[in-house]
């Protein structure tokens, strides 16, 4: 089983999974691909979701809350990345884009060696699972902008504003 618990949060409400002792899901509740992004995981890991917690839902809550508070800026858990090869590529390039720093899909389309791979790199960055952890939230548009985020534009303008990557006092487009 995959047991999951609820985590509130100053930034919004997440679903915390976890699957044999690894962190296999950390997402916003009320993202609108919920449900697809819930079945996929259940699907690949062939099992269903018990609310019920773990060590591992646990160590994420307490990085969570270290990260939120502005003492952590890189995560140490274990993690299964349920989706297809080219997403877990695209993923494990987004674990790379720094804390404070952020990327766009090109960049991550050109860090992958696929230039041409915009489109496919923007859709496996929405369909992330472990939100934060895997920070899709640091993904913004070539010429600047906020673009989608599960969480919502203004959770993701928060956050880089957490992690130093946009000046929060600096007159914004956003």
């Amino acid at each position: 089983m995959i047991h999951i618990q609820y985590f509130k949060t100053a930034f919004g409400e997440l679903v915390i999974g976890s699957f044999e002792n690894k962190l296999c899901l950390c997402d916003w509740k009320y993202r609108k691909m919920r449900t697809s992004i819930d079945n996929r995981i259940k699907k690949e890991l062939n099992t269903e979701f018990i609310e019920k917690g773990s060590e591992v839902i646990e160590d994420c809550k307490t990085q969570l809350d270290e990260y939120f508070s502005g003492i952590r800026e890189k995560f140490d858990l274990p993690l299964l990345m349920a989706g297809t090869d080219f997403q877990k590529i695209v993923w494990e390039a987004l674990i790379k884009v720094p804390y404070s720093e952020t990327s766009s899909y090109l960049d991550l389309s050109k860090n992958i060696g696929d230039v041409k791979a915009i489109r496919a790199v923007a859709t496996a960055n929405g369909a992330n699972a472990i939100a934060i952890i895997v920070p899709c939230h640091r993904i913004i548009g070539s010429d600047g902008s906020m673009v989608g985020y599960a969480g919502g534009l203004s959770t993701k303008k928060k956050l880089l504003e957490l992690e130093g990557a946009i000046n929060k006092n600096q007159l914004s487009l956003f």
